[in-house]
């Protein structure tokens, strides 16, 4: 072979390693067409499915349902979650964030929405794992849910219908199930009785009123892993109290903790730990003293309660007593990719409650200029000019409007969103006009309590930001490395058609003179 000949073979070995070298695509937030989850089942029309399918999946894997909360989005959650994420890339679990576009919150109050199988959005995010079970050949015995505010109201709701489908789940600032029936006004998907800790009852009543919900079961139920601030303004703290009386009485425990301590992470808590007969930990409360309603997840202490960590391959918590454990529940039937990506269309909390809930009956967050870490998408900055006093949020204007937080085409618009001096970052409200970016939405102090604003972060604490539209493919809110597929693919396909194009290049020289 003469020299040019060599020259050629080097340059293409070469550019070949490079090539092999450039990173491969990551996998992205994906929705999921609804008549492949649905199963036919008449739902409500604003449900929607987005599933996070890491490239490397484990043999069986684990399944992580994550509702947000209310405002927020799935696109929010999934950005605000990162460790979440991450866990899911290094252990191989598939991760469900059910969406509800155009909503204020999760119905959890509707008979529809607390009877199992009666059509609600319950029903639709129990055939939402169905359909992961099936189509990704899941495990069925590692089924878990966590979520906050709403998503922890969702998830309460979820164990009490289902308990033969969650082995876990984790209930962050939410209630016990059954409360938001309390008074429930289905057009905010509000219970003002049950957010302001008003409905109780005794332990044996909460306990009764789970059963009622799916009568006759009497298999494995669910471990619960309570979180809630003391100083919660949005949900009261009494929640907590009733919360631990309803699962005490549905697992079987004593009202006494087994054990108690003080434990600090990203937060401080006083943890109380109930153990079953056989000696594993099936409920823990943990409160954190002075702590306000946006309060920032523990991810990993939630992905440790689960099992989602290096290393387990089963779940923490083996049966006991006989108990047959959670059987295999089917799937939906249908199959095949989803076809969407990256969030929804409708624009409203983009930070969380994590912006923040959106309290119907003062038109804001408790006063809330933006969660802790509520991104100033749509409702943060507030309606026309205001992120909202402490303690006085104010309708239409002042904190939030009354269903989303944020008037129509504010709150992440361009500019918009909150004034220079509250509701907002730096006159902004959102990330360069698009509301909810990282390092945007309430900064810390600023437009409302505790909850104004987490660690100057933009979504929540753990949402990031909605980036002011719910997550579309160009949101703002969205990181590259979080957002949609089309954000994340395009910087390897890019360094892919740059090497090839020296590739050629170079080979064209080498060319051009051997004809010399």
């Amino acid at each position: 072979m003469n020299r040019y000949g060599n020259y050629v073979l080097a340059i293409a070995s070469l550019s070949l390693g490079l090539l092999l070298a450039a990173p491969a695509l990551a996998a992205s937030l994906t929705q999921v067409n609804r008549s492949e989850w649905t199963a036919g089942v008449n739902l409500p029309s604003y449900l929607q499915m987005f599933i996070y399918v890491p490239n490397k999946l484990a043999s069986k894997p684990p399944i992580l349902v994550s509702p947000h909360s209310c405002g927020n989005s799935a696109s929010g959650q999934f950005s605000g979650l990162p460790k979440f994420v991450s866990e899911a890339d290094a252990q191989g679990y598939i991760i469900i964030y059910p969406d509800n576009p155009g909503q204020n919150c999760w119905d959890v109050g509707s008979n529809a929405a607390l009877k199992r199988d009666g059509g609600g959005d319950t029903h639709g995010v129990a055939l939402m794992v169905k359909y992961a079970l099936t189509k990704y050949s899941a495990d069925a015995s590692r089924v878990y849910i966590a979520g906050g505010s709403s998503g922890g109201m969702m998830t309460q709701a979820m164990l009490a219908l289902y308990p033969d489908i969650f082995r876990a789940g984790m209930s962050r600032a939410g209630v016990p199930a059954g409360c938001w029936a309390a008074g429930y006004d289905p057009g905010q998907q509000w219970s003002g009785s049950c957010a302001g800790g008003n409905t109780t009852k005794t332990a044996q009543e909460w306990g009764d009123l789970v059963r009622n919900m799916n009568p006759g079961y009497s298999g494995h139920r669910p471990r619960v892993q309570l979180v809630h601030g003391d100083a919660d303004t949005t949900i009261s703290y009494k929640n907590m109290g009733e919360a631990i009386k309803e699962w005490t009485n549905v697992l079987g425990l004593p009202t006494t903790p087994t054990s108690t301590d003080k434990y600090s992470a990203i937060a401080s808590y006083n943890r109380q730990f109930w153990k079953n007969d056989c000696g594993y930990n099936v409920l823990e409360a943990w409160t954190s003293p002075g702590g306000s309603h946006s309060m920032k997840y523990e991810e990993t202490d939630i992905l440790k309660f689960m099992g989602l960590v290096a290393g387990s391959t089963s779940d923490p918590e083996p049966d006991c007593n006989g108990d047959a454990g959670v059987p295999s529940t089917g799937g939906a039937s249908g199959s095949g990719g989803a076809t969407g990506a990256g969030g929804t269309s409708g624009a409203r909390d983009g930070g969380r409650d994590v912006g923040r809930e959106v309290n119907p009956n003062t038109g804001g967050v408790q006063g809330s200029g933006g969660g802790s870490g509520s991104g100033g998408a749509q409702d943060s900055g507030g309606s026309s000019g205001r992120g909202g006093a402490a303690g006085s949020g104010g309708r239409s204007g002042s904190g939030g409007s009354g269903v989303q937080g944020g008037a129509s085409g504010r709150g992440g618009s361009s500019g918009s969103g909150g004034t220079s001096a509250t509701g907002g970052t730096s006159s902004t409200g959102g990330a360069a006009g698009s509301g909810g970016s990282a390092a945007s939405g309430g900064s810390s102090g600023s437009g409302g309590d505790a909850s104004g604003g987490a660690q100057s972060s933009g979504g929540s604490a753990t949402q990031g930001g909605n980036s002011g539209s719910g997550g579309s493919s160009a949101v703002a809110g969205d990181t590259s490395a979080a957002g949609c597929s089309c954000a994340v693919g395009g910087h390897a396909g890019h360094s892919a058609a740059t090497l090839a194009a020296l590739l050629l290049a170079a080979m064209g020289l080498v060319f051009r003179r051997r004809r010399r």
